[in-house]
């Protein structure tokens, strides 16, 4: 299957939803802690991102002791390179080139409500703390503030290069 359609069949099962994206064997270590743990803004990125300052990538919300995650509610894909011409979106849809493979863990909206920053509501905290040296990826990526909880993750799959189709993960060991 090529890029764009796997790309379209990933985005279908992403939109209207939460999600946290991960790499293999990263998504093992949460499987295994019961947890998907925040960065600490300390510890340097494993992807090696840099931002325009040359500083190690760190995700604003990172510097919040936040998880990243991805809201696709009411996502249009149009409308948003419109609205975010500089996104780089689609580096993470379907999976990240540099992993060969993600894997994509459904978030309960509602479980993770009490800790949840909405992509709105980061990006207005990004700009109210002028933090802009630090990488957001705007109204689309969204926070949960702590340890994100094994109990609200509803569903896995993975997808790569080497895979012909989405495949479900199982969500314990």
């Amino acid at each position: 299957m090529d890029c764009e359609a796997t790309r379209s069949l990933v985005l279908k099962e992403l939109q209207g939803r939460l999600w946290h994206t991960t790499p293999p064997d990263r998504f093992k270590r949460i499987v295994e802690l019961g947890a998907i743990l925040p960065i600490h803004p300390d510890n340097p990125n494993p992807d090696g991102w840099q931002t325009l300052s040359g500083d190690p990538y760190r995700s604003y919300a990172h510097t919040l002791g936040a998880v990243s995650l991805f809201d696709f509610d009411q996502f249009d894909p149009e409308a948003y390179r419109e609205k975010c011409p500089l996104s780089t979106w689609e580096t993470f849809v379907p999976f990240r080139e540099k992993w060969g493979s993600s894997v994509w863990i459904e978030i309960d909206r509602e479980k993770v409500a009490p800790h949840f920053i909405s992509g709105a509501e980061l990006i207005r905290r990004n700009h109210a703390d002028g933090a802009y040296r630090y990488s957001i990826m705007p109204y689309i990526e969204a926070a949960h503030v702590g340890p994100l909880p094994k109990s609200a993750f509803l569903r896995a799959f993975i997808v790569g290069k080497d895979e012909r189709e989405i495949r479900a993960l199982p969500l314990s060991q």
